[in-house]
Parts: C-alpha cells; sequence; structure tokens
C-alpha cells in the first residue's frame, strides 16, 4: 500500500526548438521549486543552435530526448509525455520563468478532487499584463486566453473552474490523459491545448484555475507574434477543433457563427499584409475537414454536450496586444 503521506511526483515536460536563449531562466526556475519529488524531461525538436549540449552542460539533472525531426508542441509533449514516470504531467513552455511555489500551489486541486483533470496557471508577460488565466470558447469557434491583455488588477485572483489551461504552463493528470489521450499531433503548433480540453470536457474531467499558481511567459519566444506559423497554425486548427469536438447538435447550431467567423477574418489578415497565409490556412483546413470529423466521431462521449454549452461565450472578448507587441 504506498504511503497516503507521500506526495504524488510531477513529470515537468519542456519542448524545445532553438531556445537556447530561454533555457537558463525556465530551468533555474523549475530547480528552484518547493516541491518535491519531480523530474524534468525536456524535447528538443531538432534544434540546430547548441540548446542540448547547453541543457546537459548545465543542468545535467534533465533528461533530454532529441527528435530528428521536428515535431511541434503536440509531437514534441507527446514523446515527453510517454517518457514520464509522474502522476501528474506539468507541459512548460520554454520561454517562461515559474515562481517558487508553482509546483506546490498548482498541484493542490488535483490532489483534493479525483474529479479535476487539468489545472490552469496566472500567466502574465514580462511587463505584469496578463497573459492567461485559463481558456475561453465562443459559439464561433474562437477560443482565446481569458484575461490576456488586460492590466492585472487583482480580477482574476479567485480559484475557480475554467474551460481548460493554456498548455503553456499547465497542469495535467496522467490518468485523465490515459483516457482521453494525449495532444492531437496533426494540430502540430496552437489549439492543440483547446483540442485536449474539449476532449476531457467531453469525458467529464473538470478543470481548476489556480491564481497562486504564477508564470512570466514572454509568449511567441518560438513561434513569434504574429508569425506566419502562428497565423497559418492558429486559423487552420480553429476550424479543426472545432468540426472534431463541437457536439453534433452545437455545430449545427452554430454554424453561421462558425462560418462567418472563419470567412470574416480574411479581409482583416488581407490589410495585414497576410492575405496569402490566411488563404493557404483556410484550404488546408477545409481539405482535412472530414479526417477531423471521423476523429471526434469516435472520441466524443453521449450525452455530453452540457459539460460544453455552458462554457459557451457570445463572442470573444480579448484585449488590444499593442501594449506588448513591441515587448515579446
Amino acid at each position: 500500500m504506498p504511503d497516503p503521506s507521500e506526495k504524488p511526483r510531477v513529470s515537468v515536460v519542456v519542448v524545445n526548438y532553438n531556445g537556447k536563449h530561454f533555457l537558463s531562466d525556465c530551468f533555474s526556475s523549475v530547480f528552484s521549486q518547493t516541491y518535491s519529488p519531480f523530474d524534468v524531461i525536456m524535447v528538443d525538436n531538432a534544434s540546430h543552435d547548441g540548446s542540448v549540449d547547453f541543457v546537459r552542460d548545465h543542468f545535467p539533472q534533465v533528461t533530454v530526448l532529441v527528435n530528428e525531426a521536428n515535431m511541434g508542441f503536440a509531437g514534441g509533449t507527446n514523446v515527453g509525455i510517454q517518457r514520464s514516470t509522474g502522476e501528474f504531467i506539468l507541459t512548460l513552455n520554454n520561454d517562461t520563468r515559474i515562481d517558487p511555489t508553482f509546483l506546490q500551489e498548482i498541484i493542490r486541486p488535483v490532489i483534493e478532487d479525483p474529479s479535476v483533470g487539468m489545472c490552469a496557471s496566472k500567466m502574465t508577460f514580462p511587463d505584469g499584463w496578463i497573459n492567461s488565466t485559463g481558456i475561453c470558447i465562443s459559439r464561433s469557434g474562437a477560443a482565446w486566453d481569458r484575461g490576456m491583455f488586460e492590466p492585472d488588477k487583482g480580477q482574476y485572483n479567485r480559484i475557480e473552474e475554467v474551460f481548460g489551461p493554456c498548455a503553456g504552463a499547465a497542469l495535467y493528470r496522467k490518468a485523465m490523459l490515459d483516457q482521453i489521450g494525449l495532444f492531437d499531433e496533426d494540430f502540430f503548433l496552437f489549439m492543440e491545448d483547446v483540442d485536449l480540453a474539449f476532449r476531457a470536457r467531453l469525458s467529464g474531467w473538470k478543470c481548476i484555475y489556480v491564481p497562486s499558481a504564477r508564470v512570466v511567459h514572454k509568449h511567441g519566444g518560438t513561434a513569434g507574434f504574429k508569425s506566419d506559423i502562428s497565423i497559418y497554425y492558429g486559423n487552420r486548427n480553429l476550424l479543426w477543433y472545432v468540426v472534431k469536438n463541437f457536439p453534433k447538435r452545437m455545430l449545427i447550431e452554430y454554424l453561421p457563427w462558425i462560418i462567418g467567423r472563419n470567412v470574416g477574418v480574411i479581409p482583416y489578415y488581407f490589410m495585414e499584409g497576410k492575405g496569402k497565409i490566411i488563404i493557404k490556412a483556410k484550404i488546408d483546413a477545409v481539405r482535412d475537414i472530414r479526417k477531423m470529423m471521423l476523429k471526434g466521431k469516435q472520441s466524443q462521449i453521449k450525452g455530453s454536450e452540457h459539460n460544453i454549452r455552458k462554457w459557451m461565450h457570445l463572442w470573444s472578448r480579448i484585449g488590444s496586444p499593442e501594449h506588448v507587441a513591441d515587448k515579446i
């Protein structure tokens, strides 16, 4: 019989792609934690900037796994999870720095309540403005980080249930992942955490936001802010997660909003000089809609519509990024 006083192990999984300049801050903060036991896995997605040698030289306690090709956040994280030994998995972006009490705080809800499968942290930009306090969704399929680009005035300092966590600094119950599956590697980058949160919600799992689990996130450190890669995968995957996860009745009911949103963003990106990449994203999204719908049909739990509908917003509520665009 396990000792009930023994604390559960957390496996910290960090995916890296040419992020050597972030790794010292990231791993130094991880190894300053007040909580134990934990282990750390870095999955390197075929970097060519010396990241692997740097970590092996300066942080030998990190288990380094090297992929021969860039598998994206989804594939890279899955490699780390598959090699993990913890009862809980912390997914952590390489351009983050967590508070010393981060693990101690974020693990409490999953220990206290077996129905909690995910925990969201309080993520802020380096200037202190909010990056994420959990994931929000709307009937159009838009998904965004709650509170993003808002000044932190304490408005998100309450422990509460949210739809799902931003995987940039999120805790997942390994037993939940064993049940619902890992990140969808077809997504490669962006919205993979929304897809996973959907599958968890459809299976009855809860997510708790823990404001005392604080992390500073430089945001866009690997993919870039408003870069072609972020525009492409963000917009392609937004349609994919909708057709894959929205329960059938909701998909039909919200179809005008879904179509309107996906078509409506095209002129905006043309005005931003990103017309070619947004058209490619939407064409590729439509091309594989059937594949995503078949995936969703295989994973959805009947009678789970209530677990999704109660989290739906009418429209996205996100502030302006202009005050941080030149800092990240």
